[in-house]
Parts: structure tokens; sequence; C-alpha cells
């Protein structure tokens, strides 16, 4: 099959293959299969590069989780407990590996979903240690907001802001059911 039969995804993972087999004739043999690991970060398109040269890459065991490469060093650990033979991790190898398959494949609309060159998605935010639930009038519609902060002072802050803004209004206090027995009274 010619290289033009491909589809743009075929030619992605194709010039990956080759990239990969070059890397493999010269890199140290002690790397101990960090090319295929790497090669899995590049095809699930894990490596971001950033405009400043940098490359965010993500780990192969965690999803939440990228590492940052600047020039040859990384932050994983492989890297900083020098387990990785001549500082060749998985990840500095999956950056070479994609700034190389990127050099080689035409740069046509068609190709942007394959070429990688895509934010990272955001990290998980962290939970709030304060946090307020309110019930509104907002624009004539009832809707729940969740209000969150460091601290207590700083949610009540939110709220009073919050509820002087002329689109919200609070809702009125429900008033209690009154029970059979007090129906007649």
């Amino acid at each position: 099959m010619t290289t033009s039969t491909l589809s743009p995804r075929q030619t992605f993972r194709e010039t990956v293959a080759l990239v990969a087999a070059r890397a493999k004739e010269k890199l140290p043999q002690a790397v101990n299969g960090r090319v295929e690991s790497a090669v899995k970060l590049v095809l699930s398109q894990d490596v971001y590069p950033q405009a400043d040269g940098s490359n965010l890459v993500g780990s192969s065991s965690d999803p939440m989780k990228t590492y940052l490469l600047v020039g040859t060093t990384c932050e994983c650990q492989d890297f900083q407990h020098g387990k990785a033979p001549e500082g060749w991790c998985q990840h500095r190898i999956a950056a070479g590996i994609q700034k190389r398959v990127q050099e080689l494949l035409p740069q046509t609309p068609q190709d942007q979903d394959y070429n990688c060159n895509f934010e990272p998605p955001p990290a998980p935010l962290p939970e709030a240690p304060c946090s307020l639930n309110v019930k509104v009038s907002l624009q004539g519609h009832e809707v729940m907001v969740t209000l969150r902060g460091q601290t207590e002072e700083a949610v009540l802050e939110r709220l009073s802001r919050l509820l002087q803004r002329s689109d919200v209004r609070p809702l009125p206090k429900p008033q209690p059911r009154q029970k059979a027995w007090q129906k007649g009274r």
C-alpha cells in the first residue's frame, strides 16, 4: 500500500513506527522498553508541545498526571532518581518521537487531529475547604449556586456580592407546613 492511499491516521501511525525504529537504533540498549512506552504515549496523543519549547507528556500509569519536559530534563521519577539510562526516560523519548514525526508529516488541515498540538485537559480542581449552596432567582430562573473558597469569610463575602447583583433575588423562605392538628386552631 502506498502512502497516498493511507488515511491520515494510518500515515501518522506508520510515521511513528518508522521514527521509533530509528530511535531504537540510536538510543542505548539499556532503555529497556522505554521506546515502546514512548510510542504508546505518542499514539495516544499524550505529548503536548508548548509555545516555550517545553513539552507536557502524559503519565503512562496515571491518566490525570503530566510531566514537564524542559530541554532534556524531565520531572518524572525515572529521570529524577537516575533510573533512566543516560536520562532517556519514556517522556523524553516520546517528546523526541513526536517532534520528529511532526517534522516528517505534511501539515494540512486534514492532519490537525493527529499532530497533538493542543493543550492537555485541565487538572481536576481540589476540593475547597469551605462551600455554601444557596437557591436564588437569577434572571427569573430558580437556580442553585455553589460558592467555594478557602475560608468561611471568603465564601460569605462572595454570597454578599452575589446577593447585591441586580439580576439576583433571594427566594422567599419556604413556610413550614402545618400539621393537620394545627390547621383547626
